[in-house]
């Protein structure tokens, strides 16, 4: 039996990519080891949202190739994608598949396999004809949450952004199938669905049906035996009424939207091009809550973006305490190369650009902790993960703040409610009642 090893670098989507992948090596007879093993066969599914992701997906490459040189080496995702010439051009990387073709992955790695002279290209352009591939999640037993990838590709283009050029346009997975994978996954006790993909709120837009998000909720909690389902990253403008009407209806969907803001002022969100000002934004955060009082509001945001003043900075610090997001996730500016942003004016050092992100760190943590003092107290739905080394089991409740809780119960896999009595480590502390 062959054995084969993955690493995965990047976003949820990636993962969720690298666990279809790991399936169909297991149906196929091939035995899934740690990357940390000796392995025939290396699959390193790559990044390229930053400098830093494609540096590290080399760096991971090259790990593969000196820990066993007879391996198969196996390079995916973004950078082949992206730069095919650079990455079948490193020295016993063997096969090369970009976003697409997945699905023959096995036969792929089967032939490069046999071959072995030449890298194998594999990867595809991709068009508005290129069809969703419908892979099966993951279902391997042991793990509580699932992750189902029901959109591919992004059509926004924002200047920064390089992911449209590595992921291609708009598609999507059917309804129907949405609905059978998430039978699939009840059936083998995960408690929570999480639909995720890389412009969600897009989901069906490209196609004559006009299928939403919604309809692809509903077709989810339509499945007898579904706990709890959970929304990915969802651009602002694409949370619509009947969508958050749902979810009042509805307590199976989390509380938790995660809606990337980027940049605190009109003049930067302009540049990036991205398509809300900082009033519409608003607006949004005070529907949401007031149609959702106990909703945990994440984001992401960029800091030194090209023409990013001191002024603008601190305006824009400003307005992003008044958002009062639940977390965020800071990134700084890194120039991609292939984008618009790359090419702007007024760039920011790389030291004003850490200085930054340390601001919004604090800014961060400050959020977290105040977010978690107002929930204390309060009774929670915890979906139970793990426990740590001190005999605390630790889970998530449905407004993603993480829930700790003494017990000798295993309670891997369970969902409980939890009376919430003190701030903890990086969540708080209760107990089952």
């Amino acid at each position: 039996m062959s054995k084969i090893a993955f690493y995965t670098l990047g976003c949820k989507v990636n993962q969720s990519d690298t666990a279809s992948m790991e399936k169909l090596f297991r149906t196929a007879g091939y035995q899934v080891v740690d990357f940390a093993k000796e392995a025939d066969i290396y699959v390193i599914n790559t990044c390229v949202v930053t400098n830093m992701g494609q540096r590290k997906s080399r760096q991971v490459i090259h790990r593969a190739i000196r820990k066993n040189p007879q391996a198969l080496v196996v390079v995916t995702g973004c950078y082949p994608q992206t730069a095919a010439e650079e990455v079948r051009a490193i020295p016993g990387v063997d096969l090369i598949i970009g976003n697409q073709e997945r699905a023959s992955v096995v036969d792929l790695v089967q032939k490069a396999g046999a071959k072995r002279v030449d890298t194998l290209d594999a990867v595809r352009k991709l068009d508005r004809h290129t069809a969703f591939e419908e892979l099966a999640a993951d279902s391997e037993t042991g793990k509580t949450r699932a992750f189902l990838k029901i959109q591919e590709g992004c059509n926004q283009f924002c200047t920064f952004c390089i992911i449209p050029y590595a992921r291609g346009p708009l598609r999507s997975r059917s309804l129907k199938n949405i609905k059978e994978e998430v039978m699939r996954l009840v059936a083998a006790g995960f408690k929570e669905v999480v639909l995720i993909g890389i412009h969600l709120g897009a989901y069906g837009k490209e196609d004559a049906n006009n299928y939403t998000l919604t309809d692809a909720v509903r077709a989810a909690l339509s499945v007898e035996g579904l706990e709890r389902l959970r929304l990915g990253s969802l651009e602002s403008v694409e949370v619509e009424d009947d969508l958050l009407d749902l979810m009042v209806k509805d307590q199976r969907i989390q509380r938790q939207l995660h809606l990337p803001l980027q940049a605190g002022t009109d003049e930067i969100l302009h540049s990036m091009h991205r398509p809300y000002t900082t009033e519409v934004f608003s607006a949004l955060l005070r529907k949401i809550r007031s149609k959702l009082p106990d909703v945990a509001i994440t984001t992401d945001l960029i800091v030194g973006f090209p023409g990013e003043t001191d002024e603008l900075f601190a305006e824009g610090k400003k307005f992003i305490e008044q958002c009062a997001f639940s977390k965020m996730h800071i990134f700084p500016f890194s120039a991609r190369k292939g984008t618009p942003a790359a090419t702007f004016p007024m760039v920011v050092d790389e030291q004003t650009k850490q200085a930054r992100a340390a601001t919004l760190a604090k800014l961060d943590e400050a959020s977290q902790v105040r977010f978690c003092k107002n929930l204390c107290g309060s009774e929670l739905s915890v979906l139970f993960e793990q426990e740590n080394n001190t005999g605390i089991w630790e889970g998530l409740s449905g407004n993603y703040v993480k829930i700790y809780v003494r017990s000798e119960e295993n309670l891997a896999g369970q969902v409980k409610t939890v009376k919430t009595t003190e701030l903890f480590q990086d969540g708080l502390l209760g107990i089952c009642i």
